[in-house]
């Protein structure tokens, strides 16, 4: 059963803002009020206007006590983060170790190793239909996020971005068969099974 909080995206196209580097550089002005926005981590920081937040990790919200600073839906896949009635998490369950994409069960994921892996997944269930993935950069060649390493850990390695990329590039063929299209606007991505486009060119053809 679809969770009561889930919103209905049917139509919409979204856009899911990693951490990579390449993130630093996009004028993410141009899609305000065009898209759908689902951050991860501290990348809520550079669309502060987004429609969602999300952070597979309890101890980021914890470090953050909860980024009261932000407005929109909150979800966490750390059951623990919805104790904190004051953080207005939302829990959204995954299945570890199964990292394909969850199409059927609502407010149930693919695991994927990380939080970006996770907001593809919601976007979908959402019901959006054309999704632009910005930051999904997997590999760590030009540094580690667009804000520095994690202070308190969970911080990739090659080994780490391989894993994602695995999870991301062999989840492809499923989205497309579903009739949904995946637009990747990191130029320097090392994800192979989706099409590039520069931000602008991917905006502009979906809007």
């Amino acid at each position: 059963m679809k969770p009561d909080w889930y919103p209905d995206w049917t139509g919409h196209t979204a856009m899911l803002v990693a951490s990579g580097p390449s993130a630093k550089d996009i004028p993410f002005d141009l899609a305000k009020g065009r898209v759908k926005v689902i951050a991860t981590n501290n990348s809520w920081q550079l669309v502060p206007w987004a429609d969602h937040l999300h952070g597979c990790d309890f101890s980021w919200w914890e470090r953050f006590e909860g980024v009261p600073e932000f407005k929109g839906l909150k979800t966490c896949s750390e059951y623990r983060a919805t104790r904190v009635p004051e953080w207005d998490i939302k829990y959204v369950q995954v299945t570890k170790g199964d990292d394909r994409i969850n199409f059927t069960d609502m407010g149930k994921l693919g695991w994927g190793g990380n939080s970006g892996f996770h907001a593809l997944n919601m976007a979908i269930q959402f019901g959006c239909k054309k999704i632009l993935l910005v930051g999904f950069d997997m590999t760590i060649a030009y540094g580690i996020h667009w804000h520095g390493p994690h202070p308190s850990g969970h911080n990739p390695r090659n080994s780490t971005v391989q894993r994602w990329r695995r999870a991301f590039d062999g989840s492809a063929r499923a989205i497309e068969a579903r009739g949904i299209d995946v637009i990747n606007c990191s130029h320097i991505s090392t994800l192979l099974q989706y099409r590039k486009m520069t931000f602008e060119d991917a905006l502009n053809e979906t809007c």
